[in-house]
């Protein structure tokens, strides 16, 4: 219903084409793109920016969250710095970062990183601290040692907010993507958004932007599956 109603304001001139084209014409604009040979070319380039710069930023954030939640001097060494880090606005660290790590691919990444550490940080942190003391006890009961504890008590009795965090983080890695890859960007979805934009291209401006929300809704889809397959210990989990 809106996509018709959108097309119909568009050929009858109630939207301007400039501002915001019909879906047929951004459609065909895709296509475009797409028999050209760039879109294939751009999610590539654009999947292994996001996915090294989430894998390191996860590391970082689960790390730091297991060390803070599991003892209190880990907790007074890395809370109060990455808190301060957190409130710092990320996309106003892009200077700092050209300055430090050039224009090439590294400041794109460790921006990612940076997005994605924080929201799982904060659910690993707060999920090892929340969990039932009775877990600990029965690790102690039972003579497992602390690694056999995180691996068999802690760390499933924490998965599932941090899988929350997870996909909290994939949102804010395709949301930091967008703006890293205006960043000198000569590959990429970025490259192909902001070559648009420079000839005024709205319906691929707007096609590059669609294909950001869908790799969003597919990887979280991912995540999803993965959280029900992964939790399908607890009581009432459906697995489909």
């Amino acid at each position: 219903m809106l996509l018709a109603v959108w097309q119909i304001a568009s050929q009858t001139g109630v939207l301007s084409a400039r501002i915001l084209p019909a879906p047929s014409v951004i459609l065909e604009a895709g296509l475009q793109v797409y028999r050209s040979g760039q879109l294939g070319d751009a999610l590539l380039v654009s999947g292994q920016r996001a996915l090294i710069g989430f894998l390191l930023g996860a590391s970082v954030g689960i790390g730091f969250g297991i060390i803070a939640g599991l003892s209190r001097i880990g907790e007074y060494a890395v809370d109060p710095p990455l808190q301060m880090l957190r409130t710092i606005p990320l996309f106003g660290l892009i200077p700092l970062f050209i300055i430090w790590f050039g224009i090439g691919e590294e400041p794109k990444v460790y921006l990612i990183a940076l997005g994605v550490a924080f929201p799982l940080y904060l659910n690993t942190f707060a999920a090892i601290r929340h969990l039932d003391p009775k877990l600990v006890e029965l690790g102690e009961v039972l003579g497992l040692s602390r690694g056999e504890q995180m691996r068999y008590l802690i760390l499933p009795g924490a998965l599932p907010q941090i899988l929350v965090g997870m996909r909290q983080s994939l949102g804010i890695a395709w949301l930091s993507l967008i703006v890293a890859e205006q960043i000198n960007a000569n590959a990429g979805l970025g490259y192909i958004v902001n070559n648009a934009r420079e000839f005024l291209r709205t319906d691929i401006v707007i096609f590059g932007l669609l294909v950001y929300g869908l790799l969003g809704l597919v990887t979280d889809a991912i995540v999803r599956w993965f959280e029900k397959w992964a939790l399908r210990w607890r009581p009432g989990a459906v697995v489909r």
